[in-house]
This record gives C-alpha cells, sequence and structure tokens, in this order.
C-alpha cells in the first residue's frame, strides 16, 4: 500500500497534516523526525512538519535529509522548509518581528506544480519567528508575500546536477491549517500529482482488508473487548465481530457516572448489532471508592483503577471458561492513531495518558489488538457508516472516560450525578431537537457537549414566594475538528434561553444555568 511519511519535528499542527492527507484517500505514517524508515518501497513521498524550535536551538531536532532528498519527492513546511534551507546551504536569521497570522501571496509561479490552478493573492497562515533570507544554490523562489520573500522555493535536482534526482518543495506557511484557504490544493498537488498516489485508501477498502488480516490474525482464538458506548469501540466490536462473529466477547462496566439512562440504552443499541455484550453494573463500588474525594486528578485515578480492576475480573471468568474449545488469546481496544501519537511525543516522554494505550495486565497473558490504529476520529466514523451502524451511535459526541464524575466540582454522591444527569439530559436532548436555519441539529453542529455541576458554588434563587440556596450548572459545547484546539460554540439565544429555563424548573438542586465561552486554549474542554 501506497504511503506518504510525516516527519514530526513537534509541531502543534502535524496531526492536521495527516489528517488532510487521508482526506486526500491517501495512507500517511506520522512518526518522529528521527524514524524514517529505510528501503520501504511504499513510501511515494516524505512531508517535514512544522516545530516549536529555532533551526539555531541547540536541542533543535535534526534529521539526515540524505535518507529521502533525491530519492522520493520532499515537502518542507514552516520549520521544515528552514531546516532543508539551513543544512543544504541556505540562510535562516532571526525575523524582525514574528510572522504569524493570515497573509497573502503577492507573487507566485503558477506554472510551478505545486501551485496548480492557485489563484493569485491567495490567503496563507504564518507562524514563526525565524525567516529564510537566502536559499541554497540551485533552488529557485517560486512565492513571496509582502513581507517574506522565500515563502515557498523549490528546486528540481536537488543533488545540484541537471536532471539527477527527485524534486524537492519547502513553503514557511502552514497549508494543513483552515486558514490557507488554498492549502489542501496544495497537498493535494504534492500528494496526488507530484508522489503519483492512486487515491485508494478509503473506509470501504479499509473495512475490507481489516476484516482480513484479524481473521487471519485471530484464526479461531477468542477476543474479550471493553465497550465504552463510544464511537471508537462500538467500531471496533463491529468490525471485530465482522471477523470472528460469536468468538468476541465485548465487556460494558457501568461505573455510576454514565449519562442518563446511558447503561440501558447502549446494551439495546449492541444487542440490535449483534454483539455478545456482558454489562455490569459496578456501580457501588465506584461511589464507595469515591466517597471524600475532590482532588480532580485522585478521582481520575480511582475511576481508572477500579474499571481495570472489575474489568480484569470479567475478563478472566471469560479466559478461564471451558465453555469453548477455543482459547482466549486477545485483548482488543478501539485505540485510534490520535491516541497513539499524543501518549508518546517525539522524545519518547509521555505528554497524555490514554485509559486504552499502554500494557495489559501480565496475569492475564493476552495479546493486544487494535483494529483502529492507524484511523483518526473522522475516519472511524466513515469506517462505521461503511458498516452499517446506526447514525447516532456514529455521531456521537466524545465522551469522557470518567464520565460525569469529572463533571462535579468536589466530591461525588450518586445525588449529584443524579442532578448531572437530569441537567445534563436535558441540554443534550434539546441539542438534538433544535434545527438551525441550514437544517441541521446543534448537536450536529458541535463537537462536544456537556453539562457542569458546580456543586462547590451555591448560590441564591427564588422559587415561587421561597429564597432557595442551590448550585448552578454550565452548560459547555464546543466546536473542534480533532478536540487539539477547540472555540465555543455560538449557539443561538432562544435555544439557551429555553434550556436555562427548562434545567431551573425541571431539576431539582439547580437554580442558575450558565454558558462556558472558554475556548482552548488556554481553558480545556472538560472543567477536571
Amino acid at each position: 500500500m501506497q504511503k506518504i511519511i510525516i516527519l514530526d519535528f513537534g509541531s502543534q499542527t502535524t496531526q492536521l497534516i495527516g489528517r488532510r492527507v487521508r482526506e486526500l484517500d491517501t495512507f500517511c505514517e506520522i512518526l518522529p523526525y528521527n524514524k524514517f524508515p529505510k528501503d520501504d518501497p511504499s513510501v511515494i513521498g516524505v512531508i517535514l512538519s512544522g516545530s516549536p524550535y529555532s533551526v539555531h536551538d541547540p536541542e533543535a531536532f535534526k534529521v539526515d535529509l540524505s535518507q529521502f532528498v533525491g530519492k522520493i519527492p520532499v515537502l518542507g513546511i514552516c520549520y521544515g522548509a528552514q531546516f532543508i534551507s539551513h543544512t543544504l546551504g541556505g540562510k535562516v536569521e532571526k525575523a524582525d518581528s514574528r510572522e504569524y497570522g493570515r497573509t497573502h501571496l503577492e507573487t507566485v509561479n503558477l506554472d510551478n506544480p505545486l501551485f496548480k490552478g492557485f489563484e493569485q493573492h491567495s490567503q496563507v497562515w504564518m507562524s514563526h519567528g525565524d525567516t529564510i533570507t537566502a536559499i541554497p544554490d540551485g533552488f529557485e523562489c517560486i512565492a513571496s508575500t509582502k513581507d517574506v520573500k522565500y515563502a515557498a522555493y523549490w528546486s528540481p535536482s536537488p543533488s545540484g546536477r541537471a536532471g539527477e534526482g527527485l524534486p524537492i518543495w519547502a513553503v514557511q506557511f502552514h497549508p494543513e491549517v483552515f486558514h490557507t484557504l488554498q492549502g489542501t490544493l496544495l497537498l493535494k498537488n504534492f500528494v496526488v500529482d507530484i508522489c503519483g498516489s492512486r487515491q485508494d485508501w478509503s473506509a470501504a477498502s479499509f473495512v475490507d482488508t481489516t476484516v482480513s488480516e484479524l481473521k487471519e490474525q485471530l484464526g479461531e482464538d477468542r477476543v474479550i473487548l471493553g465497550l465504552s458506548g463510544g464511537v471508537d469501540s462500538s467500531v471496533a466490536a463491529v468490525l471485530l465481530n465482522r471477523a470472528v462473529g460469536h468468538r468476541l466477547t465485548c465487556i460494558f462496566v457501568d461505573h455510576g457516572m454514565l449519562r442518563k439512562n446511558e447503561f440501558t440504552q447502549v446494551m439495546n443499541d449492541y444487542k440490535v448489532l449483534g454483539l455478545n455484550v456482558i454489562g455490569v453494573d459496578a456501580s457501588e463500588k465506584f461511589f464507595a471508592d469515591l466517597a471524600g474525594v475532590t482532588d480532580p486528578e485522585q478521582k481520575r485515578k480511582i475511576i481508572g483503577r477500579d474499571f481495570i480492576e472489575v474489568f480484569n475480573q470479567e475478563a478472566q471468568k471469560i479466559v478461564n471458561s471451558k465453555s469453548s474449545n477455543s482459547k482466549c488469546k486477545w485483548l482488543a481496544q478501539g485505540t485510534i492513531y490520535p491516541d497513539r501519537i499524543e501518549s508518546l511525543n517525539i522524545t519518547g516522554k509521555v505528554i497524555k495518558s490514554h485509559h486504552n494505550v499502554g500494557g495489559l495486565p501480565k496475569e492475564m497473558h493476552l495479546q493486544l489488538c487494535e483494529p483502529l490504529k492507524w484511523l483518526f476520529k473522522d475516519e472511524v466514523r466513515r469506517v462505521g457508516r461503511q458498516l452499517g451502524m446506526p447514525e447516532h451511535l456514529i455521531s456521537r459526541h466524545p465522551f469522557p472516560g470518567p464520565g460525569l464524575a469529572v463533571r462535579i466540582l468536589g466530591d461525588i454522591t450518586r445525588e449529584k450525578v443524579r442532578v448531572l444527569q437530569d441537567a445534563d439530559d436535558i441540554f443534550i436532548r434539546g441539542l438534538r431537537d433544535y434545527v438551525d436555519t441550514d437544517g441541521v441539529t446543534l448537536y450536529n453542529k458541535v463537537w462536544q457537549a456537556g453539562a457542569i455541576l458546580l456543586s462547590t458554588v451555591r448560590s441564591v434563587g427564588v422559587m415561587g414566594d421561597e429564597r432557595t440556596y442551590e448550585n448552578p450548572v454550565a452548560l459547555r459545547a464546543v466546536t473542534s475538528s480533532d478536540a487539539m484546539t477547540a472555540d465555543w460554540a455560538h449557539l443561538p439565544y432562544d435555544f439557551l434561553a429555553k434550556v436555562s429555563n427548562e434545567i431551573i424548573n425541571k431539576v431539582r438542586g439547580v437554580n442558575r444555568v450558565c454558558y462556558d465561552i472558554s475556548s482552548k486554549p488556554p481553558s480545556t474542554i472538560e472543567w477536571e
């Protein structure tokens, strides 16, 4: 299978490059800057990402360009463009001021294959502190802005000898971000026209290939999968069910902090899908262990620990079962590509832990199966649709593993969970029911939404002729493409007014509703 390699130098937008390439129906891998795969004939091109470093920093990440320059087409982006120039004999210097934000290409060589179909004065997005002041011998400037002379450059023969080697391109702007209006076209020109992608990476091809690979990998063995009710684990379950059928057993643990009626609804969904699911109500254990705990990180750790204990107990029963001739040798997980990228940065240090990335309990002696490990979230949804799964499961918003526990400030009690479940249910149902002027529901317009119970805060209110002293609820809704960054959703005032009124009137314990209008960064999507 053809693939593009994206070498990660630490940019926050490296994942966006990968997603844009995948949107071109082309497989790609994001690898640390120093892990270029040698002697891999499936690699048809390489992209060098941006970086938080200057090329002059002692800690700056460096790569041996001779591994691929002249052998396959190369595209350097931002730091990648500066590193290429700096390494091959050009000059990179500190800019007079940070070049950040929207700007326009003043001149573009429209005859160059990288800019085929471009408009003059196309908008691009810059974000760098250094700038290229000279390009190496044998290279040519192909685009400039008002302030950046070498906004893009190339060499048809980077070896320096005419007619030898494949070309190299470099741009100081970011084609992967939304603000570069023709960025997708630039990447298409590189990936499809220059590198020669056949564009055969699709949901249909993924399903066919993966089911075949799973049959070969798993043979006649039994498989255990932990379900959360979310998109990733549900799609993984349906894929595995198509490959091994009844030999897949799924475990769905209810820690008591799911959304209102969610455990019953999700179990019914899985029954319709024909999955073999064991539902475990372990809420008593979770609430007992969380009693009096207020620290957010401690709450997460307790829930994570208890989940593993409960899951392992149920899984061990399956492993030890004598009811089948086949052995249980595999633990499947709904790990997706961003989980793996975020969990280990390019220095090998953990930067964000994920519940489904890591080691397995040694006593279980199980091998790991991750059928979605190469997919981004939007690709997982496309695969789910290809598998014929119900749309309400596919379009479901992300939901934190600890559930409503990280949406309740302070300690966790059943009564607080009840209050938040009721408020959250009104908010989410309202989003699903409200059809905006363009015919799309608010639920499908936002990336993630939920209610937060400010149980450590009490405010004065009036209900009828009586004074109340109860808790506020904050509503949170964000728009995002990948949760790396997020903007608060500009929900209609009439919708917010209706939801606020319904929550205050119907949810005992709440007398005030607020709307969170902070974006990520600096705020996170969840409150804890």
